[in-house]
């Protein structure tokens, strides 16, 4: 079977989905392996790369696409691309099914067999295979970095002769995988850290990396959803909510939104009377931007001043550390297409938790329930 390894066609994607490892542990299982040329130029990965570690270059991406048996990409495919693609093939990308569906209408008309690494299941057995942790980790790092460069103020406190310099406060919203990872950064450049999260169960977490964690006091774990994902939560829950976070903000310098419901618009947490109330100079790292913000001001892969404070919306952080982001997405992608490999053929058992759970069409059919739903709306 022929593995596909497109160029990714989006200005903003630096990322690639094999890397010359991973290629040499797709041919070990016995895929063969297309790379097309210049795939992983952005990540520093040569062709020559490639051609030694034993995959074949190919020039055309549609010759790539129309041979291949199944594509694994970071983004979706266009619907140009889709309408190259081998009839029954297999697609393995991000995919938000459930807010594109032209593109998911497009795959099932062509028979496709498509895979979102954002539906694969949060299981013990496929922690490797989890691509949204492993881009989140590096989101949450690269947030903190990024916040520190727009601040007009040091991270860390100093003792200087001239007098002592007040460490930064850093306000984290939503301590998931990204979150933790920005506290442990900021408290690494030496700031005061405080995290919010809707989730009682990660305040041990926090505390752990040494910051302080704030929450609404409440009866239930009605914030918890499945899969240790956060899950909407009630009206009075998020009127107390918003009246914490914004006493917390008016004191912050940085304030890093991380809250992020897999396939549905962000949950808004930040109006704009609250960034009112923010301190002149404050920086707002949206790590949401992607599904619409957090921050009601957020501008898609906009970077905005309002009212002397600037509000970060690049929705592709992980993307601007593209060598380490696409080793760990590469050994998620062959994690998952290993798994499904057997004898150099694929084995699409339907039964598997892991393989119906990521899956969303399949033979001309919309197979991802939520999808279904949204398609209907």
């Amino acid at each position: 079977m022929i593995v596909a390894i497109p160029k990714e066609k989006t200005a903003r994607e630096a990322r690639v989905a094999a890397t010359p490892e991973t290629v040499k542990v797709l041919i070990k299982s016995g895929l063969k392996v297309q790379v097309e040329t210049q795939a992983g130029n952005q990540s520093f990965f040569s062709d020559q790369d490639y051609v030694e570690a034993g995959a074949q270059i190919v020039n055309s991406s549609n010759e790539l696409l129309s041979f291949a048996d199944i594509v694994i990409k970071v983004l979706p495919p266009s619907l140009e691309e889709t309408s190259q693609l081998k009839i029954g093939s297999v697609v393995i990308s991000f995919f938000q099914s459930t807010r594109e569906i032209s593109k998911v209408k497009a795959l099932a008309e062509r028979s496709i067999t498509g895979f979102s690494m954002h539906l694969i299941p949060r299981t013990t057995l496929a922690q490797k295979m989890d691509a949204l942790s492993s881009q989140a980790n590096i989101a949450g790092y690269k947030a903190v970095l990024i916040a520190a460069t727009h601040l007009g103020v040091f991270m860390p406190l100093l003792m200087t002769a001239a007098g002592t310099i007040r460490p930064a406060k850093v306000l984290i919203l939503g301590a998931g995988v990204a979150g933790l990872q920005a506290i442990a950064t900021a408290k690494r450049l030496g700031a005061q850290v405080e995290a919010f999260d809707v989730r009682p169960v990660v305040k041990e977490q926090v505390e752990s990396l040494g910051a302080k964690f704030i929450a609404v006091e409440s009866d239930s774990d009605e914030g918890v959803g499945e899969g240790g994902y956060a899950k909407e939560t009630s009206e009075d829950y998020k009127r107390r909510q918003q009246e914490l976070i914004h006493e917390h903000m008016s004191k912050a310098n940085v304030v890093i939104t991380t809250a992020l419901i897999p396939g549905r618009p962000a949950p808004l947490l930040i109006p704009t009377t609250m960034v009112d109330a923010m301190k002149p100079g404050s920086i707002i790292m949206d790590l949401a931007a992607e599904n619409g913000g957090n921050c009601e001001l957020t501008q898609k892969d906009q970077i905005i001043e309002y009212k002397q404070v600037t509000i970060d919306g690049t929705s592709n952080i992980p993307g601007t550390m593209p060598v380490h982001a696409s080793e760990l997405y590469s050994k998620n992608i062959a994690a998952f297409l290993t798994y499904m490999v057997k004898d150099g053929e694929l084995n699409l058992d339907l039964e598997d938790e892991i393989i119906s759970g990521a899956m969303f069409t399949h033979k001309g059919e919309i197979t991802h329930e939520p999808t279904r739903e949204a398609l209907n709306t």
